[in-house]
């Protein structure tokens, strides 16, 4: 989709409900909406809104900052930023470890915070950084076995156990 002022694609997509007229669609390129999105901005249609997202939106980011948080990988699950961004779904639970800072300005704009707040599953795994450790072990405890070292997967499996057990003390 290009922009609407410029033939540039469209990387801001706004909606701003604007009465009963019904909701104000812009789709708009990186500079036009540093235009949109500015304070001190003279255009029509600018809000109180438009600021508070200027603030947390980084109108300011390059197309090069961008495309190397695009190519961030999770060591755990494989997924890229660029796949999560496309698919809005994290791979793992360590996702939202390795993508925190790239994550957190998303949150705060969704839900308003970074804690949760509300209902916790019944069966809690744990924090992403022990399941991380947990599968980093299991991998490895694999590779011993199959490299016959056996003595190494013994230690591995007590390890294992450990931090199960640690898990389920908590």
């Amino acid at each position: 989709m290009k922009c609407q002022h410029c033939e540039k694609p469209a990387t801001f997509h706004i909606t701003e409900l604007t009465g009963p007229g019904g909701p104000h669609v812009l789709h708009v390129c990186e500079d036009h909406a540093r235009q949109y999105l500015s304070p001190d901005s003279s255009q029509p249609g600018t809000s109180a809104l438009a600021g508070v997202l200027s603030s947390q939106q980084k109108v300011e980011q390059s197309a090069e900052q961008i495309a190397s948080t695009d190519q961030k990988a999770c060591p755990v699950c494989g997924i890229t930023f660029a796949e999560f961004r496309n698919i809005g779904r994290l791979g793992c639970p360590y996702d939202y470890v390795h993508f925190q800072t790239d994550l957190e300005p998303l949150l705060i704009n969704i839900h308003g915070s970074r804690e949760h707040h509300g209902k916790k599953p019944s069966k809690l795994l744990g924090s992403p950084d022990r399941q991380h450790r947990l599968l980093q072990l299991r991998r490895e405890m694999k590779e011993a076995v199959e490299k016959e070292l056996y003595e190494r997967a013994t230690e591995i499996r007590d390890e294992i156990r450990r931090l199960e057990q640690n898990e389920a003390g908590e």
